[in-house]
């Protein structure tokens, strides 16, 4: 059984479906012991950019509430835990981290989709990227990870590989190698399993197995009944990884450096 689940959305970010008190009845349901909600955070941008994924800044507050209400009302069935999955944008990062901070989370979740700042960088699940563009993925997760602000890396193989084997392999390994050493669960994603993405990728946890990496499994649920499923999810990828010999955690560290 899986117990626990720290990738959790909801239709804040437009593009999951279902109320947060489903998410949290689903999750008792399927017996998970604690439920961690991850939805896309704002960003603060310059100028009128928008972005068509995650919450607006305004949402926030409203977002924080529903969390904390949820996790008071229900505290004898499940524990709950107040997160945001974000991306490490270098201009923005610094001003949009001390906004969210300030609500006192429990943990954040690197996802890495875009290079550079979104609106000046390129989708990193393009199917042709050029070597720059992978070498721009990996130095800005890589340069994420050493801010010591996230839990977990979130599908850290969304990638496409761009016909170039051994620079895929090179640069991976540069990812994973820093992701060893600062204690980084990688994800595996059970929304990106479900949906045949190409992500979860055989070829991305051969390299994780070679450098000794720890996963996490997450659920990415972007709908209540994920979460109903998520241990049907979790039988398959076991199957998937019963060929590498990577230790799995069902723990994350939280910002107040407490291990749950």
């Amino acid at each position: 059984m899986l117990n626990s689940n720290f990738h959790t959305h909801t239709t804040l970010c437009r593009h999951a479906v279902g109320e947060p008190r489903e998410y949290v009845e689903s999750a008792i349901k399927s017996g998970l012991k604690k439920l961690g909600f991850s939805d896309h955070s704002p960003y603060i941008f310059k100028g009128d950019y928008y972005s068509h994924f995650r919450m607006f800044l305004s949402d926030t507050e409203n977002y924080v509430k529903t969390v904390l209400d949820l996790k008071r009302e229900y505290s004898k069935d499940i524990t709950i835990y107040l997160g945001f999955e974000m991306e490490y944008y270098p201009r923005h990062f610094e001003q949009t981290f001390n906004f969210l901070n300030a609500f006192s989370p429990d943990y954040f979740i690197l996802a890495q989709h875009c290079t550079n700042n979104e609106y000046d960088g390129v989708y990193v699940g393009n199917t042709d990227l050029t070597r720059k563009d992978i070498d721009d993925y990996v130095n800005q997760v890589i340069d994420a990870i050493k801010t010591g602000v996230f839990s977990y890396v979130a599908h850290p193989d969304i990638i496409a590989l761009n016909g170039d084997e051994n620079y895929y392999i090179e640069q991976m390994k540069r990812l994973c190698l820093t992701a060893k050493e600062f204690n980084m669960p990688l994800e595996f994603n059970f929304l990106g399993f479900a949906t045949n993405r190409r992500y979860p990728s055989k070829r991305f946890f051969n390299i994780a197995n070679e450098c000794g990496n720890t996963v996490i499994y997450g659920v990415d649920a972007h709908s209540p009944k994920a979460l109903e499923v998520c241990n049907q999810t979790k039988e398959n990828a076991d199957k998937f990884l019963s060929e590498f010999n990577l230790k799995r955690t069902e723990n994350i560290k939280l910002l107040n450096g407490t291990i749950v």
